[in-house]
């Protein structure tokens, strides 16, 4: 598993995608993606690997009918927040679900990209934010829902909630399918989790 997940990051890194960009492709933390990425340029250098799980969601992301299923009981999730004004999806894997999620609750939806998939010497800088979509609906004094595939860190959803606070949206939510970090809330935000991973020891 380990040799096959260095060789997708060594592809991935091959057609020109980001650190950020890696991790999400693979539903990893950054500091695996990179770890996976030094591998095959530093076969000697030996480096610690970090604590993480990879999540291969495959066989829903690969049916629109799974897909579908899965926001269904995403959707599910918040319907104890009453009526949602909008649904954020984060790029690139939550955005299948938010769409369908906001189709079922009646909602508008809004899209976020996060900085680490932005190409820049900006990709790193904490203090930048990323970016809200234009093309979709203004969230302004809107509640607003926050989907996502994978929870590895926290950082993303995070930053996500920074930017629509900013743009005076009210985040009351975040959903996703795996919470590999065991959360239950992000910046007094709670988080709504299908699967929850714990490591034990």
């Amino acid at each position: 598993m380990e040799n096959e997940l260095i060789q997708k990051a060594s592809e991935l890194r091959n057609k020109g995608l980001t650190t950020g960009e890696i991790a999400d492709e693979l539903n990893i933390s950054k500091d695996t993606a990179q770890w996976l990425t030094l591998q095959m340029t530093n076969k000697t250098q030996k480096t610690n690997k970090p604590d993480d799980f990879a999540i291969n969601w495959k066989t829903i992301g690969s049916s629109s009918t799974r897909t579908r299923y899965i926001s269904e009981a995403l959707a599910d999730l918040t319907l104890e927040y009453g009526k949602i004004d909008a649904i954020v999806g984060i790029t690139i894997s939550g955005i299948p679900f938010a769409t369908i999620m906001a189709d079922l609750l009646d909602a508008e939806l809004s899209i976020f990209q996060p900085i680490k998939h932005m190409k820049t010497e900006h990709s790193t800088n904490k203090t930048i934010s990323g970016t809200i979509s234009n093309n979709f609906t203004d969230t302004k004094k809107k509640k607003i829902v926050i989907v996502d595939d994978v929870i590895t860190s926290g950082n993303t959803i995070k930053e996500t909630i920074k930017s629509y606070r900013n743009q005076g949206a009210t985040p009351i939510a975040v959903t996703v399918l795996i919470d590999k970090k065991g959360l239950t809330t992000i910046d007094g935000v709670p988080i709504k989790s299908l699967i929850q991973i714990k490591k034990l020891g």
